[in-house]
């Protein structure tokens, strides 16, 4: 397998697979792939006996459903190449992922990965209204053996946490950190923010050890900046707040988002 990031400031990620070879991602994720590619859709994420493989059925993929994902995972088996595309301006970076190892991520930052990644929800926390609806704040968990390759947006900063080091940051800002860092929601009263409604301004507290990846424009904050340019209907937009976190889960269930 060979993979290569194209471009700069939209870039794309284009994997050459050989006979026997796959690569696997979230339903939504391919821009383009040459006719010899094989898809396949199943519910683990690898082979049987494989890293990754053979197990979790329905609750793994309620779990990847959950955590932003789709109940099945997407197989795309060599030979021939396959294209991923960012999304948004931002970056595309690999992560090796070794047994024992996790790494939290943004919602919809897996972009794809080898078929011994295993993606599932990491950690979820309810804001009431704004910014966040009634999904919460959610984040995936990569663990297993292989590589993934993750889409963050807007420019990159990390950090290295010592121990009991702490980084005070927007929720919206978290783009990727690593399973040794500790994670607590800090509400902050008494500032008034439009974002958050009446759940008042939250930050995240992330304590080290490990390294954090913080993203400049996360979608969140894009969508809701330009919300106010957009034409709204406010029965729909009532009906959509109403739905809450479960009926949003079970919709990217049966979609595959």
């Amino acid at each position: 397998m060979q993979a290569e990031i194209k471009g700069t400031t939209m870039p794309i990620l284009e994997v050459s697979l050989n006979d026997g070879e796959e690569v696997i991602s979230t339903h939504g994720e391919l821009a383009w792939m040459t006719q010899s590619i094989q898809l396949s859709q199943r519910m683990s994420t690898g082979g049987p006996g494989g890293p990754g493989g053979g197990g979790g059925g329905f609750m793994q993929g309620l779990k990847r459903a959950v955590g932003g994902g789709g109940a099945f995972v997407t197989h795309y088996a060599g030979p021939g190449a396959i294209t991923f595309a960012a999304k948004v301006p931002g970056h595309i970076m690999p992560v090796d992922i070794a047994p024992g190892q996790a790494y939290f991520v943004h919602r919809h930052g897996w972009l794809c990965g080898t078929p011994g990644i295993v993606p599932s929800v990491g950690l979820q926390h309810s804001f009431r209204g704004g910014m966040w609806g009634g999904d919460g704040f959610v984040l995936q968990k990569l663990e297993g053996q292989g590589r993934a390759w993750i889409e963050l947006s807007g420019e990159l900063t990390t950090y290295d946490l010592p121990p009991m080091q702490g980084l005070l940051v927007h929720p919206g800002h978290i783009g990727m950190f690593q399973g040794s860092v500790q994670f607590s929601v800090t509400r902050m009263p008494g500032i008034a923010n439009a974002v958050f409604g009446d759940d008042g301004f939250h930050l995240v507290m992330l304590t080290g050890p490990g390294r954090v990846w913080l993203q400049s424009m996360p979608l969140p904050v894009l969508a809701h900046a330009l919300a106010r340019y957009l034409p709204h209907d406010e029965r729909t937009t009532t009906q959509s707040a109403g739905a809450g976190a479960v009926g949003g889960i079970i919709g990217d269930m049966f979609r595959g988002n």
